[in-house]
């Protein structure tokens, strides 16, 4: 049995989530289910980032203190993704004592290997984004990254010595460590000019980790969070780190890629620890064709979707719409299209025309296998290698589109004996199989069909023809129609 360690970035607990926080952790959630499946052993790691100037000022302005802001906040991450079935291993927020300590080692291990050293920044400041910016990056005046304004401040820090690692950095990432390309030949531009060192410290900022070397200042925002991908497998000692350790999948939105590909493999590179395999970054989604907005209002409540719809239905819509890696559109209208389309025309009423028939049938239910490879495993197996859940549950629906060519072609309700048996037997043992392939994306449908056929939870190993078939029960429908 291998090991597949897949972890989300941790959210900054400012805000409470939306459609791309469950969306990141979706994607994340159907690998680790995926590698599950394959009888892998998995850790996934998610969380919340929970330090820094931002939430201060936030809490100040609500009248709480930090901690009680960000205990509220990380706390409905939790609650969304219960309600959004994540499988998470292990819940992480850098406010744990652990993460604290390790971020403390991890600074000890840099500042011996003489990376660390004392220097001022004069520049440009973004409190939304917490980070410094250069005049050359400013657009217009403002934030490249949120376009909002810029402080020009003059402080003292402690700065990382990031340009040492260039190298290093550019070789890992003409090796592939960025997932698409086209997020790596950005990165590799920008890394054509100067890497100019990292400030690491706040001076100002007083909800933060101490800098242990001068405790006048707090840690940077962003190098206490990229640490969690090492304090949630309890390292350095545990268990965990030793089994799972260099994580398999960094899944990032897009805008994130430079701090995870450049900023964290020099930090492992300067602490002596192996960097992660693979950084893999998804593109965003609009709504209604606008950009997300509190101001215009089209901000996508994940709880929303799920009351309305249901867990699975969402979670479908957002792998289904659009490749990881090109950017997508969300609409209510689109989501009702899916759930009219696939999940009810092609799966649900496939399951309760099969059933239905099946109940009424008298006697054993068995037949020679017609259907074997209507998924083709190898293909599925090959897009998640590539990092595509997209093309993988297109294949598992074209494969769903052939059991129903096959049981409308065969007009079972026209059989008897032996032949309505066999044409029984292939589409019930196929749904079966569907069951299987469904489950890292809809686990409760899969659930559900599970139920309906009288079967245990199933692995890959599973998903093959057998010699016959037990008990089945119709039940609810799977999906119904929406207006």
């Amino acid at each position: 049995m291998g090991k597949f360690y897949i972890t989300t970035p941790i959210y900054y607990v400012n805000d409470k989530p939306h459609i791309g926080h469950a969306y990141t952790t979706f994607v994340a959630d159907v690998f680790a289910r995926w590698y599950r499946l394959n009888g892998e052993n998995v850790f996934f790691l998610t969380g919340t980032d929970e330090h820094g100037g931002k939430i201060e000022k936030s809490a100040l302005e609500k009248g709480k203190t930090p901690k009680e802001l960000v205990d509220e906040n990380s706390d409905k991450y939790r609650q969304v993704w219960e309600k959004l079935n994540i499988s998470y291993n292990r819940f992480i927020r850098t406010t744990d004592y652990s993460h604290e300590k390790a971020v403390k080692l991890f600074l000890q291990k840099v500042w011996d290997n003489g990376d660390i050293y004392k220097g001022e920044y004069t520049g440009f400041y973004c409190l939304p984004d917490e980070r410094y910016i250069t005049e050359s990056e400013l657009l217009d005046g403002k934030c490249p990254t949120c376009g909002r304004e810029v402080q020009k401040i003059s402080e003292e820090a402690y700065f990382f010595r990031l340009s040492k690692y260039k190298d290093k950095i550019v070789d890992a990432i003409k090796n592939g460590f960025i997932i698409p390309e086209k997020n790596a030949n950005e990165i590799l531009s920008r890394l054509n000019g100067e890497l100019k060192d990292l400030d690491i410290t706040r001076k100002n900022v007083s909800w933060g980790i101490k800098f242990p070397f001068d405790e006048s200042h707090s840690v940077y925002v962003w190098f206490d969070a990229l640490i969690n991908y090492l304090s949630g497998l309890d390292w350095p000692d545990g268990e965990n780190f030793k089994t799972f350790w260099p994580a398999d999948i960094h899944l990032v939105g897009k805008e994130i890629v430079w701090f995870h590909s450049v900023i964290w493999p020099a930090m492992l590179f300067s602490a002596g620890i192996p960097v992660p395999k693979r950084i893999v970054a998804h593109a965003w989604w609009t709504v209604d064709g606008k950009k997300m907005s509190k101001s215009i209002g089209n901000v996508v409540n994940p709880i929303d979707m799920v009351e309305k719809y249901g867990a699975d239905a969402f979670r479908y819509f957002l792998i289904r719409e659009k490749p990881v890696w090109d950017d997508g559109d969300f609409s209510e209208s689109a989501l009702k299209n899916r759930i009219n389309g696939e999940l009810m025309s092609d799966l649900s009423n496939l399951v309760a025309r099969v059933l239905t028939l099946a109940e009424k049938f008298k006697g054993k239910i068995t037949g020679n296998p017609d259907l074997e490879g209507f998924i083709d495993e190898e293909k599925v197996r090959a897009a998640f290698d590539n990092y595509d859940p997209y093309s993988a549950i297109n294949l598992i629906f074209e494969g769903i589109r052939k059991v129903n060519k096959y049981f409308n072609d065969k007009k079972p309700w026209t059989l008897e004996g032996e032949d309505l048996s066999n044409v029984l037997y292939n589409a019930i043992e196929a749904i079966r199989i569907i069951s299987i392939f469904l489950s890292p994306f809809m686990p409760e449908t899969s659930e559900k069909i599970e139920r309906m056929l009288s079967v245990d939870t199933q692995t890959l190993k599973d998903a093959h023809f057998k010699t016959n078939v037990d008990s089945v029960k119709r039940g609810e429908n799977l999906f119904n129609k929406v207006d």
